[in-house]
């Protein structure tokens, strides 16, 4: 006898039960050696199990087990997976296109144009002798080592990531801080894309989509690192002084040019900070997206693993923490030039 017979009984389902009786779940070792020995097992309330679907499954052969959850789940997603593919394929295509051409123009450029131009970025960017020295003797590093390609391919996959999730991030941010509606719906979606797993980003994206297609791994990083920038750029301007906001309409300004004007150049410095935390997710996740071949570092970190190349591994991780340490620096430098021109 089952520990929830009695809930069947009580509710007159046995005949029901009965009629299913080739789906039931393999029987506990317990009960199992209690049917040998003769006796039943009859589990204290101490021991009483949860009334889980497994546990009432045993009471009742008919009704479906846990598996039968995951696996309807898994048949639902096949089914209609074909359909989702007809409209995400063309759509998530340029995104291909972009990420092939970055990756192709940084490996194809010979490297006295890439370094010098990264570097007049950083000075552009910082007006940092430090800074540039730094990164200077950073990528030279790489380079002395034979690891340029590789922190190459990991530095353009970023730049067009960080590039899409400020590009799509900051006007959702913005729409989201004009609409109280809005912000309602989307935090619930925000809060789940922040707190999921990273692997579990790539398990429905590897049944959509092709492991060689770079959307891939394009995706995954995106919907990982786009949530700082629209949460800083919803923050920054909703922060904007309301009495800064009534003198401009004071002036007569309309709403777009109170947005342009005044809005978007105030919360440009928690904007900013979006762009530096949605930049250090990017590249947290690459190194996860190298399991479903993004280039770059992460492969050398996931070859490191496989083969236990302790060197190869340490060595590759180095080089994205040089790298992180790059791009964190680079962007506080751009936010602090920022603040300096505001206080200024």
């Amino acid at each position: 006898m089952a520990t929830y017979d009695f809930v069947f009984e009580g509710l007159g389902l046995e005949d029901w039960c009965e009629a299913g009786g080739d789906g039931a779940a393999p029987m506990s070792m317990d009960a199992l050696m209690a049917q040998s020995s003769g006796e039943e097992a009859a589990p204290s309330l101490w021991d009483l199990p949860f009334p889980s679907m497994d546990a009432l499954n045993e009471a009742c052969a008919a009704f479906p087990q846990s598996r039968n959850v995951t696996l309807g789940l898994e048949n639902g997603f096949l089914a209609v997976k074909d359909s989702i593919s007809v409209v995400l394929d063309p759509i998530t295509q340029p995104l291909s296109w972009m990420l092939d051409g970055a990756l192709y123009a940084i490996l194809n450029t010979p490297w006295w144009i890439v370094i010098p131009l990264i570097l007049a970025v950083v000075w552009m960017v910082s007006k940092s002798w430090q800074l540039l020295g730094f990164v200077a003797l950073s990528i030279g590093g790489l380079a002395f080592i034979d690891y340029y390609s590789y922190a190459m391919q990991t530095l353009a996959i970023i730049m067009v990531c960080a590039f899409l999730c400020v590009l799509l991030g900051v006007p959702i941010g913005i729409a989201m801080s004009r609409s109280d509606r809005l912000r309602a719906g989307t935090i619930p979606i925000l809060d789940m894309l922040q707190t999921l797993p990273p692997f579990v980003y790539l398990i429905p994206l590897i049944f959509l989509f092709s492991v060689t297609e770079p959307k891939l791994y394009g995706i995954a990083i995106i919907l990982y690192a786009i949530v700082p920038v629209i949460r800083l750029t919803d923050l920054g301007i909703r922060m904007v002084d309301e009495s800064v906001i009534e003198a401009a309409e004071a002036f007569g300004m309309t709403d777009r040019q109170k947005l342009y004007g005044v809005q978007i150049p105030l919360a440009l410095p928690n904007i900013m900070a979006g762009v530096n935390q949605t930049i250090m997710m990017s590249l947290a996740m690459v190194v996860i997206a190298s399991l479903v071949s993004a280039p770059g570092l992460g492969v050398l970190v996931l070859r490191g693993i496989n083969n236990l190349e302790l060197g190869v591994g340490l060595v590759s991780g180095l080089g994205i923490v040089l790298l992180a340490v790059i791009l964190d620096r680079t962007t506080k430098a751009a936010l602090d030039r920022i603040n300096a021109a505001q206080k200024g």
